[in-house]
């Protein structure tokens, strides 16, 4: 058998684990969440949103130190400011990147919000959880909610080829 279809009916699990050997000296960038509500002497303060990690950012992939997660919403902190928005959208926006600044992330840092875990047990055992499945043996990635899929090998290998 070839390397690449070796590669090819790879575990996810190896495969994911290849990249991060690749990745060890690349940057990372963080992952936050929502905290909760929390009060400072009976006054209710602004949410924040919170660092939780770290992960290198590969498409629609989150590839942590331990874990995967599908990428959610993609943001840039940034201070708070009074703007004039016409779109009610881009409000939203601004106050979700003032969360982030608020709750101890860089000015102008990107972080990641709303991603969702992958389990690569479950893709290894022939099933599916978020981006990635297993067809036929071959672990493949939904690289866009219309796309098509394509082999996670394939994907990795382009992805790492435009870091």
């Amino acid at each position: 058998m070839a390397v690449s279809d070796r590669r090819m009916s790879a575990h996810a699990t190896e495969l994911i684990a290849e990249a991060r050997t690749r990745l060890a000296d690349a940057p990372r960038e963080r992952l936050g969440e929502w905290s909760g509500r929390r009060r400072v002497l009976g006054i209710g303060r602004a949410r924040r949103i919170v660092p939780v990690g770290e992960a290198w950012h590969l498409g629609v992939l989150l590839i942590g130190p331990e874990g995967v997660a599908a990428t959610g919403q993609v943001v840039r902190a940034r201070a708070e400011a009074i703007r004039g928005y016409t779109a009610e959208s881009q409000r939203a926006r601004a106050a979700i990147a003032a969360a982030a600044r608020r709750g101890g992330f860089a000015e102008g840092e990107t972080l990641h919000l709303c991603w969702e875990p992958v389990d690569l047990d479950a893709v290894d055992a022939g099933g599916s959880s978020g981006p990635l499945s297993m067809v036929s043996g071959i672990p493949q990635i939904r690289w866009s909610t219309d796309g098509g899929i394509r082999p996670l090998s394939d994907y990795l290998e382009e992805q790492l080829a435009l870091r």
